[in-house]
């Protein structure tokens, strides 16, 4: 059965059922085998291996794309009975996550500016967060090993120089601006850098030397970033990181502080279907604050508060567009 509350869901609630469940302390020794990104299974998504319900959203004539996309995932093993702190990259059930939900509601909105490349990961399990000093660290540090692994072989055997869209989500958002920090900051490859979608997690204006936020709809060689919630709503214990965090305006991209629900492009629900005029935000306070969207069965979605399972699928056609709109900027200067 489909999540009636949020088409996307990344997070689960942990409920208030009692159970003996212990969680492990973190071992190098139970860490699964390092990935080998030169074989194609390593990956998720390469351009030669699109799944059928992908292509209903990439172009059809991969060759006539200039730019690449390279996506990075968000956390997906949320199971609190796991007793793993980083999922092998050949874990069926997680890399059916991978492909069906991840890739098909979030990179997809890319799929028509670039070639999209996914690399599977050992991603960190949920309670590293919440665990960060018990092992969450390490579980961490491995995850963004395999990613930067990735990310160097996209970089000599697959990109080639080609300019590059960056995307990502929550925990795939820790692992991109590490990223940055290592390849583009201050480095030659930023020129190559469109734009950095990265949502789902807190990110000063300061992080970077040398890529600010982009707060204009054409800008380029920057970052955007956003954490949405429903209006009036302060996220409890988080303050820290969303306090001071950019928040681009999703809609318009500049520094309008409302938007009306003529102006939303659309939202990409499980069905398959875009919704546009869904919904309308405020920006408050590091939030996105969003009213509540209309789709089928809306209202079951009333209670929810936390719309960070939906930060890219809710402005999927907002941000399709507007990728497309920094990357024909990007190629008219370069």
């Amino acid at each position: 059965m489909k999540n009636i509350y949020l088409p996307f869901l990344l997070l689960i609630l942990f409920s208030g059922c009692k159970s003996t469940f212990v969680i492990p302390s973190f071992d190098s020794k139970d860490v699964p085998p390092i990935p080998n990104y030169n074989l194609e299974s390593s990956w998720a998504v390469l351009p030669s291996k699109y799944t059928e319900e992908f292509k209903e959203f990439a172009s059809s004539q991969l060759d006539t794309l200039e730019a690449d996309v390279f996506y990075v995932y968000p956390t997906l093993n949320t199971d609190k009975e796991d007793p793993r702190w980083n999922a092998p990259i050949n874990d069926l059930e997680q890399n059916d996550k991978v492909l069906n939900k991840a890739v098909l509601y979030q990179a997809s909105a890319l799929a028509l500016s670039g070639k999209v490349y996914v690399p599977f990961y050992r991603q960190a399990h949920i309670r590293s967060f919440k665990m960060f000093n018990e092992g969450g660290k390490a579980a961490l540090e491995i995850a963004y090993a395999d990613v930067k692994k990735a990310f160097e072989v996209f970089l000599s055997k697959y990109n080639k120089e080609r300019p590059i869209i960056l995307l990502s989500h929550s925990q795939g958002t820790r692992h991109t601006m590490r990223l940055i920090a290592d390849f583009f900051d201050e480095k030659e490859l930023q020129n190559k850098l469109v734009a950095a979608y990265i949502p789902g997690i807190g990110v000063k204006p300061d992080l970077f030397k040398t890529i600010k936020p982009m707060t204009k709809p054409d800008e380029t060689g920057g970052f955007v970033s956003w954490n949405t919630y429903k209006k009036g709503y302060y996220p409890k214990d988080d303050k820290d990181w969303y306090d001071g965090s950019v928040t681009t305006n999703p809609i318009t991209w500049d520094d309008s502080k409302v938007t009306t629900l003529e102006q939303h492009k659309g939202f990409l629900y499980t069905n398959k279907k875009i919704y546009d005029q869904a919904l309308k935000i405020e920006i408050s306070d590091g939030l996105v604050w969003s009213s509540n969207p209309k789709f089928p069965m809306r209202l079951f979605m009333s209670p929810i508060k936390n719309y960070h399972s939906g930060d890219i699928n809710l402005f999927w056609q907002d941000v399709k567009e507007n990728a497309a709109l920094r990357l024909n900027t990007y190629l008219s200067k370069n």
